[in-house]
């Protein structure tokens, strides 16, 4: 059955010049029938620089969204439509105006895991990888950084800009816990921890390296510890096991699961590429205010 699934997606790709990006939280399968994969940053500039007329996003929402933003040419299909963000979902264009109403002096820098009416409220985008740098490029003393409380306070640590921090969190890298290194530590002295800067800042004060999901897979390659402890959604997994198979990786704790980032299937990959279905569009106006946002990441991290 999988095996006449992913000839029917390959058919299907190549008659309708279709690509099928997948981050790095998919499941394996889906992953494994990708053409990319990778983390926001990763994504975005693939999606920027696409060719074929067809992106079949395996991701959630914003992403897919933030496709159709920087490739308005072509068309963006999300094959499970229910694939949302709890975090982007914290926070909306109509909240983020009135806040920047009390910090007039504040530029806004937008954590990519947001929707494209957040994204087009604010001044420049940011991803996990690059959050550091685009915040010191920003002229403005104070940042407004939304709407990863977690995230922004990681960036705190290393810039001297005043930030202000949104209440809002990945529900996922939320539920770890300083004493779960603590455990782990004793039951894998020598192995390194390495988090994702989207965890509570007391994980990340404890661990070994901080970074975004295509930076832990670039330490992996780079280590030459025989375990590694990872401490982001357990996707990641399928690759730093494929690309480094003499070395042992667990997480950090069991709980590091994306419910939403684990609903696109085969299934509806196929059925996407088909009927050419749930096609996401972002209105024009929004689209030019977001895509401003994003380009200007891109020119940092181009």
């Amino acid at each position: 059955m999988k095996s006449k699934l992913i000839k029917k997606i390959n058919r299907l790709k190549k008659e309708k010049n279709a690509v099928i990006l997948a981050h790095n939280y998919q499941i394996e399968e889906v992953q494994a029938i990708a053409d990319y994969t990778g983390d926001s940053l990763g994504l975005s500039q693939k999606a920027a620089d696409i060719e074929e007329d067809i992106i079949v996003f395996c991701g959630v929402d914003f992403m897919a969204e933030s496709a159709a933003i920087l490739a308005p040419n072509k068309t963006v299909l999300l094959p499970e439509i229910n694939a949302g963000c709890p975090m982007a979902e914290m926070i909306t264009a109509e909240k983020l105006r009135e806040k920047k109403k009390e910090y007039p002096d504040a530029a806004v820098v937008c954590y990519v895991n947001s929707s494209a009416a957040v994204k087009a409220e604010s001044d420049i985008c940011c991803t996990s990888s690059n959050a550091v740098e685009v915040v010191k490029a920003v002229s403005n003393k104070q940042i407004l950084f939304v709407p990863d409380q977690n995230l922004g306070h990681y960036v705190s640590q290393q810039t001297d800009k005043e930030i202000i921090l949104w209440d809002g969190y990945c529900i996922t890298h939320h539920r770890m816990l300083p004493e779960y290194i603590t455990e782990v530590r004793e039951a894998h002295p020598k192995a390194p921890i390495i988090v994702h800067p989207e965890c509570r800042p007391e994980v990340v004060e404890l661990a070994d390296f901080v970074g975004s999901t295509g930076q832990i897979t670039k330490y992996a390659q780079e280590s030459n510890a025989e375990t590694i402890i990872v401490g982001t959604e357990m996707g990641i997994l399928y690759k730093l096991r494929l690309q480094n198979p003499d070395q042992n990786f667990y997480l950090l704790n069991q709980g590091l699961i994306c419910q939403n980032m684990k609903l696109t299937s085969l299934e509806n990959i196929a059925e996407a590429l088909e009927k050419m279905q749930y096609r996401i569009e972002v209105d024009n106006q929004t689209r030019i205010k977001a895509q401003e946002a994003l380009d200007k990441m891109l020119e940092i991290n181009g």
